[in-house]
């Protein structure tokens, strides 16, 4: 747990550069890398995250959302006397290919990491930019080690949170007797199950059955054939899309018609199953992002990133554009690239965001409304909506 006493630190460091700028010094320092601004200079943001293999849907996006933010930002004259650029690396969710990336990226003197993307991968970097001090934002890495150091901070919803909010959905939906499928192998399903557990029980809900798989695995049918002999009244799913369209398609080989929940690695699935929601029709899921909602700042973000890419943006994308400004509104109000200064200016700054309005809390977590969705008629529907 991070400590508040950092937190301290870190404010004395924002007030101690500020005063600094004021009173006009550093105006003859190079910017570099970790340094001051002295006129037009860039600053570079690295983006990590699957681009290639099995979860390339989330990194792709990720990336594609970075990519938006960072258009918008240097057409409205950069930060800070800053303006930006992207530098992308491909870790194929793999723990040792993100290490790899990231080192590739300090090469290049990346500033500040958007990034990993997802779990297993951004807890392995984290050890990395920790040592370097470097301002990290990941996106869509949920496990709550992921945000583990002071320098360290997300987007997304952490795995607690996630199984504590479906858990309170699921039990107020009078399903009482809640089957669970998790992928043991994976920190983001493993510590999602675990927190959905707890959350669960404590309401006075009983889980008919947990059975679990490893990741790779293709064949469900095992463990929905028990998960059928439960006698459970719901089958909550803490995975990613990839193996959910599997399992709906073998729930039928099986005979295992129950009520589908998940969480935010569902986004995809409805592409995964070729367009086809049959299966999986009146499941929820959470998600911290609505394409067809109708606020400015959404409807903004949707026009830009289907002009550049030709497709509605999802969750993933949406994360790492907020992710883009919240690194910029950090420099902002930092005023350095300084990295001690940008991590401790993430302790103090607000950002209204396409995935809500946020603050970041002493464990670098963002305090955030979580939104229901449900897939209806091939389309993905707020729940609150009905």
């Amino acid at each position: 747990m991070k400590k508040n006493l950092w937190k301290l630190l870190a404010l004395s460091v924002v007030a101690a550069m500020t005063l600094c700028c004021f009173a006009g010094c550093g105006d003859d320092q190079p910017s570099t890398q970790g340094g001051e601004n002295t006129g037009d200079q860039v600053f570079k943001i690295g983006s990590i995250g699957p681009l290639t293999g099995p979860a390339s849907s989330y990194g792709i996006s990720a990336k594609q959302g970075a990519e938006v933010a960072v258009a918008e930002l240097n057409a409205n004259g950069g930060v800070a006397g800053y303006t930006f650029e992207l530098i992308a690396a491909d870790d194929q969710h793999d723990a040792e290919k993100a290490i790899n990336a990231y080192g590739n990226l300090m090469d290049q003197g990346m500033n500040a990491l958007v990034g990993a993307v997802t779990s297993v991968p951004c807890i392995a970097v984290t050890e990395e930019s920790h040592n370097d001090g470097l301002l990290q934002i990941t996106p869509s890495a949920s496990a709550a080690q992921a945000a583990q150091y002071d320098n360290c901070f997300r987007i997304c919803f952490t795995d607690p949170q996630q199984g504590q909010h479906m858990a309170d959905y699921i039990y107020g939906q009078g399903i009482t007797n809640c089957a669970v499928l998790y992928d043991v192998s994976d920190a983001y399903s493993s510590g999602i199950y675990e927190a959905f557990v707890e959350a669960y029980e404590g309401l006075g809900g009983t889980v008919a059955a947990a059975e679990s798989f490893a990741s790779g695995d293709v064949d469900f049918k095992t463990q929905l054939t028990s998960i059928k002999n439960s006698g459970a009244d719901g089958l909550f799913l803490p995975f990613y899309y990839t193996e959910v369209a599997y399992v709906a398609n073998q729930s039928v080989d099986v005979g295992l018609d129950l009520p589908m929940f998940g969480c935010d690695g569902w986004d995809g699935v409805i592409d995964q199953l070729n367009g086809d929601t049959t299966l999986v029709d009146g499941s929820v899921f959470l998600t911290p992002f609505f394409a067809n909602a109708t606020d400015e700042k959404t409807t903004k973000f949707v026009a830009a990133y289907q002009e550049a890419y030709g497709s509605v943006p999802d969750q993933f994308a949406a994360d790492s554009y907020d992710a883009v400004y919240a690194i910029a509104a950090a420099l902002e109000k930092a005023g350095s690239a300084d990295n001690a200064a940008l991590v401790a200016a993430m302790y103090e700054i607000e950002l209204d965001g396409v995935t809500g309005v946020m603050t970041w809390d002493e464990n670098g977590d963002a305090t955030k409304d979580a939104i229901l969705a449900k897939i209806e008629n091939g389309d993905i529907v707020p729940v609150n909506a009905e």
